[in-house]
């Protein structure tokens, strides 16, 4: 039986039109989605090459996030992309972030500052909020910035506290960037850009209730803000008294050096989710609860910094991106009225209000405190900066209507340009602290007599310790001001060791837990400790680790000694003395670390070479310990003769200072051809090295203090000689790294250089051929390298 298949019959138009509205709509969905995934990808890795090409103008991250935020979402594919649906999904996104935001915002600050009596910053901040919510309050009720349903009370009240306010996060980040953080007008932009926000933060969380009571008292209906307000009234008493015991349970629960119990982690975070909700129960504003909740927590503890910590971190990664590019979404540059005049005219006026309100207000705060007006102008400059609050602020109050898009689009640039002449705001402040603050070399002869010396004293094991001990207590000089000494241990970091790290609790430290590494640690602090417990009397001792790889260790010590800001850094040879006085064959990780601090240390250096000499023996008031210097004459010479002025007032050391001086009239002497230049310049160091040298003469040799010889020569050889004549007459030979204008003395010395991180002279008597078997310890002075150098971070123009 043969069947006939029969085609089926086509579907009717009705069907054939529904399918192509299925698959069309499947295809905008699809491509929709794209859009939508590609524009957020692209505007996380824009924003950050951005921000990498914008290094160079010192711009901070939020200026390449609205950059790159803003133009990403004005394309139109991308605003075509984003839905109803889409739009609300990413309007819940920004409104809990910025929950978060204003949370730890409150969480970093102290409210308990505003009823203390004024600081300096604090009077500086109320200042120019006062002066800019006068202008604002003046301006904008003629200008009419709001929509026909806002009130102009309630639209100038927010207008004000929002344009007197200050980006805190951002200004610290900023001068904290830009090395002026340690100076006194980094500090007093810092703790008054922090009073602006806390104060103007406060204000309007407190101004939250005042368009309410105006609508509500018409109605005789107050219960609403009763409620609002007892709300918040028992969130701030549980914040604020409640909660500190909570927190001291889980912290005691959860000591220092222990893992955050999960239990208790959890606890913590549904705790400080309920005292947020408090008050948005009953209608208050859930960003206002947040910073208010946030302001009365406890700062210290585990918990507080593990939230401050993990947030920041959330926010800088994922938020602030996305927050700029939500900016651009909700703006519409194609509805921004730029033919009227009027449009210009609130724009220029917003502009005026931010940067003069902010400037005049500082300038009269700071007159009345005795500052000078250019600096004034400055932290005025720098306070105008806005955060990501008030950006949101702006974007918040157009989509309820509060205000228009132009108005919202001119807001949003008044408050880019609040934040970009940031850098070169600063930048103006450190060429202007230049000129008014006087070159301070890191240097021992440049120290104040009156200051505290400061050394950082390296060691690579208990092998050094002796040595350094002895080293410090030469080092000690009169006990006032005395001495200040960290005492470093310089440690290789290896991929054995590496794995051995441990990241401590609530920091981003890590530890070593090496059982190796750790018992030389305490041998090490076991010995200075014994040292210190026996002389007490003007050293002051600190201990710190320097974990590094060798090519990154030099960097890591320079950072420390600046940190520190120590005038002279001691280190180890890098060879190990054997027992019987030779040197075994050394270190080159830790040679190459001496050579490039050599060339880059921020201060004085000295580097000592043990020999058998016996410098390791105990030094004591009682002892005899012979030490000579060598002054040749050079920069490096006058720092090391201003080092044995220290030496020179041990009562167990016997110091004698050996002068080579050029005899010219020895028939031994070279003949030298020197340009009319080199003249001239060797002229004036001699002048500085008579000068340096009779000052010393008159304070130690005079008196008896201190001995002294001369020695005429007139070539190198003849001062080879007299070195191999030093054989057994010194424990410590101390001489100067180099910088020696006249060079017939040593010429030829470096010939066969072994080490010259050295010198000619101190490789001459640390070399394994040289039959001397006194320590040697050279010394560089600090060289200034660069503009820059020279003015000290923590530098006072007030």
């Amino acid at each position: 039986m043969l069947v006939k298949a029969l085609p089926f019959p086509p579907p009717p138009p009705a069907n054939r039109t529904i399918q192509k509205q299925c698959l069309k709509y499947v295809a905008d969905s699809m491509m929709s989605g794209s859009w939508k995934f590609i524009a957020v990808i692209a505007t996380f890795i824009l924003s950050r090459v951005l921000h990498h090409l914008l290094k160079p103008l010192s711009q901070p991250q939020i200026i390449s996030d609205i950059l790159v935020g803003v133009f990403l979402a004005s394309i139109q594919a991308i605003r075509d992309s984003f839905g109803d649906q889409s739009a609300l999904n990413m309007d819940n996104i920004v409104d809990f972030g910025m929950i978060l935001y204003t949370f730890v915002l409150g969480l970093e600050m102290d409210p308990y500052v505003i009823f203390k009596s004024p600081s300096r910053p604090a009077i500086l901040a109320y200042a120019s909020v006062l002066s800019t919510c006068i202008l604002t309050s003046v301006l904008v009720p003629w200008l009419h910035y709001g929509s026909k349903d806002a009130g102009i009370i309630t639209l100038t009240m927010s207008l004000s506290i929002t344009l007197s306010g200050t980006g805190s996060h951002i200004l610290t980040r900023l001068i904290t960037n830009l090395k002026i953080g340690k100076s006194d007008i980094g500090k007093l932009t810092v703790m008054a850009g922090v009073h602006s926000d806390m104060i103007t933060m406060f204000i309007l969380s407190i101004s939250f209730f005042f368009p309410l009571v105006m609508i509500l008292s018409a109605k005789e209906d107050m219960k609403l803000v009763v409620q609002m307000l007892s709300a918040l009234v028992l969130q701030t008493i549980l914040a604020a008294k409640i909660s500190p015991s909570f927190f001291n349970w889980v912290n005691n629960e959860n000591p220092e050096g222990k893992a955050l119990k999960g239990s208790h982690l959890v606890l913590s975070m549904a705790f400080i989710a309920v005292i947020c909700s408090c008050a948005p129960w009953f209608g208050y504003s859930p960003f206002l609860s947040s910073f208010m909740a946030g302001l009365f927590l406890p700062t210290e503890g585990r918990i507080s910094k593990w939230a401050i910590s993990k947030i920041n971190y959330l926010l800088s990664l994922l938020f602030y991106p996305l927050l700029f590019f939500w900016v651009g979404l909700k703006i519409d540059f194609t509805e921004f009225e730029g033919g009227q005049q009027g449009t210009w005219e609130k724009f220029f006026a917003l502009l005026f209000i931010v940067y003069v309100g902010k400037i005049v207000g500082t300038i009269v705060g700071g007159v009345m405190l005795g500052f000078r007006w250019p600096e004034l102008a400055a932290i005025g400059l720098l306070l105008m900066a806005k955060g990501h609050f008030h950006l949101y602020f702006a974007v918040h109050a157009l989509r309820t209507g509060k205000i228009e898009m132009s108005t919202c689009i001119s807001m949003v640039f008044v408050f880019f340009l609040s934040i970009v002449h940031t850098p070169f705001v600063v930048r103006h402040i450190i060429e202007r602290a230049r000129q008014l603050v006087p070159v301070q070399r890191m240097t021992l002869q440049c120290l104040d007599p009156t200051s505290e010396l400061g050394i950082l004293l390296c060691v690579h094991g208990p092998h050094n310790v002796p040595s350094s001990i002895n080293l410090m207590e030469i080092t000690r000089g009169r006990p006032n001001p005395g001495l200040r000494v960290y005492v470093t241990h310089m440690v290789e970091l290896t991929e054995e060791l590496e794995e051995t790290l441990e990241q401590e609790e609530g920091t981003g430290n890590m530890v070593v837990t090496n059982k190796s590494v750790i018992e030389m640690r305490e041998q090490i602090t076991q010995a200075f400790q014994s040292y210190v417990d026996e002389n007490m009397v003007g050293v002051t001792l600190s201990r710190s680790q320097v974990l590094s790889t060798f090519n990154s260790m030099a960097r890591d010590l320079t950072v420390l000694a600046d940190d520190l800001m120590v005038t002279l850094i001691l280190l180890p040879f890098h060879k190990r003395l054997n027992a019987d006085g030779t040197h075994d064959s050394g270190t080159p990780g830790f040679r190459y670390v001496n050579r490039k601090l050599i060339r880059h240390a921020p201060c004085s250096i000295g580097i000592l070479v043990e020999r058998g000499s016996g410098f390791a023996e105990k030094i004591t008031k009682s002892s005899q310990c012979e030490v000579a210097i060598i002054f040749i004459g050079g920069k490096d010479d006058r720092e090391a003769l201003s080092y044995v002025g220290r030496v020179a007032w041990h009562p167990g050391v016997k110091l004698t200072v050996i002068r080579f001086l050029l005899d010219r009239n020895s028939e031994n002497a070279p003949r030298r051809l020197n340009n009319r230049a080199n003249i001239q310049e060797e002229e004036v160091e001699m002048k500085l090295d008579d000068e340096s040298f009779t000052e010393f003469y008159e304070k130690y040799i005079a008196g008896g203090k201190v001995s002294y010889m001369e020695k005429h020569l007139a070539n190198s050889s003849e001062t080879y000689t007299i070195l191999k004549a030093l054989k057994g007459q010194y424990t410590l030979i101390i001489v100067g790294q180099g910088g020696r204008v006249n060079t017939i003395l040593t010429f030829g010395l470096n010939d066969w250089q072994q080490c010259p991180e050295l010198g000619s002279v101190g490789d001459v008597l640390s070399g394994s051929g040289f039959e001397c078997e006194a320590s040697v310890l050279i010394i560089q002075q600090h060289r200034l390298k660069g503009q820059l150098d020279g003015l000290n971070d923590d530098f006072s123009i007030m």
